[in-house]
């Protein structure tokens, strides 16, 4: 998928992320694609207590990028990474809902070529599109495939999902400060450390708050960093239970 014209193929390689295959409608859709999710999104934290929604990573942000980047897969990667100024062919556009203020880049091949070298031949892989973009702060990051939805029905239940998991995550990570006293400081790289999607380091450091608990071991076994944190969070409450 190309977002910027200047590529002898890239007519052929627009998904359905563009009605009428010209990168600038691409760009219009996906713009499109990120004010509905967040859109959703606001209106799935509007249900939470107002010191929940404060605390959402998405809204307790200062600045956010959202990164669109095509690659074989499509991936909308939210950061608080502050980014270069746009160069070249580069496009920054900037849109708000409520208090929520966030710019668009988008990158392709054309402006970054590193991403036409990623072959995700088994499926998205969003580690190595990070890499390659040098974020590490990220808020959110989707994958589409090639030809995926991007309509606003996905984008409803993209934001509604993301609003429900972030919530989930700030509550648990309050019930495990108060759980594991003085170790607030393990328990607040644990909790960035599911927030910006760092796998080995989540597992890591669930062996070091609870890494004897039957279930926290089955649990880092899986790839889901959801049931780490659930699992670290049930051991620790199984702890406090079994105390005299």
């Amino acid at each position: 998928m190309y977002l910027y014209a200047g590529h002898k193929s890239y007519r052929h390689r627009m998904t359905a992320a563009s009605i009428a295959g010209r990168p600038e409608d691409a760009r219009a859709q996906l713009r499109d694609f990120v004010l509905a999710l967040h859109q959703a999104y606001l209106d799935a934290a509007r249900l939470l207590a107002p010191g929940e929604r404060a605390a959402l990573p998405l809204l307790a942000a200062e600045q956010v990028t959202v990164v669109v980047a095509a690659a074989r897969h499509l991936h909308v990667i939210a950061t608080t990474d502050r980014l270069p100024a746009p160069r070249g062919q580069e496009v920054l556009q900037t849109d708000e809902l409520d208090d929520l203020r966030w710019s668009v880049r988008f990158y392709d091949p054309v402006v970054l070529p590193e991403l036409g070298l990623i072959g995700e031949p088994e499926g998205p892989d969003p580690a190595q599109v990070r890499r390659v973009l040098g974020i590490g702060a990220v808020l959110y990051h989707l994958s589409v495939a090639p030809g995926g939805g991007l309509s606003a029905h996905h984008a409803l239940h993209a934001g509604t999902g993301l609003a429900n998991e972030h919530a989930a995550l700030v509550r648990d990570g309050e019930s495990l400060r108060a759980l594991f006293r003085c170790r607030e400081d393990l328990v607040g790289e644990f909790v960035i450390a599911e927030r910006h999607g760092l796998h080995h380091s989540l597992r890591l450091l669930a062996g070091a708050l609870a890494g004897d608990d039957p279930g926290v071991t089955a649990a880092v076994a899986r790839a889901d960093d959801a049931a780490v944190r659930r699992s670290v969070l049930a051991a620790a409450r199984s702890a406090r239970l079994a105390r005299p």
